[in-house]
């Protein structure tokens, strides 16, 4: 199976910090303007998921969803979360980190459009 999400080196080892420091954690990217262009990360209690999230995967443990809208948007591409130097300047539990989670993104080859991971709507 295609895989819908990775992440890189970074992303994973501000995970596990962010994990070791506010217990389970998840992503939700709603694809709006401002905030919802990146990733949020939150403690895994405190997201309450909507009928239309969708979950695309997982990282290291933590889950990852998207808005509909972005999902609609982004199906046909692999996601990639990384963590680069910087500020979110956001409510996202990275800010005060010294980094800040991104996505960044690539298509799908044919070969794995066949083969893609089921999603979870809701």
């Amino acid at each position: 199976m295609a895989e819908r999400i990775s992440g890189t080196p970074s992303a994973i080892a501000l995970i596990r910090q962010l994990t070791a420091q506010h217990g389970p954690i998840i992503f939700f990217q709603s694809g709006g303007c401002c905030e919802g262009s990146g990733p949020m990360c939150m403690p895994a209690n405190e997201f309450r998921k909507t009928p239309s999230d969708v979950k695309v995967g997982e990282v290291d443990g933590a889950a990852f969803y998207m808005g509909h809208s972005h999902f609609q948007f982004s199906e046909n591409t692999h996601t990639i979360l990384d963590a680069m130097d910087a500020s979110s300047g956001s409510f996202s539990l990275d800010c005060g980190t010294g980094k800040a989670f991104i996505t960044k993104g690539r298509l799908f080859t044919d070969e794995e459009l066949k083969d893609l991971s089921p999603v979870e709507i809701g």
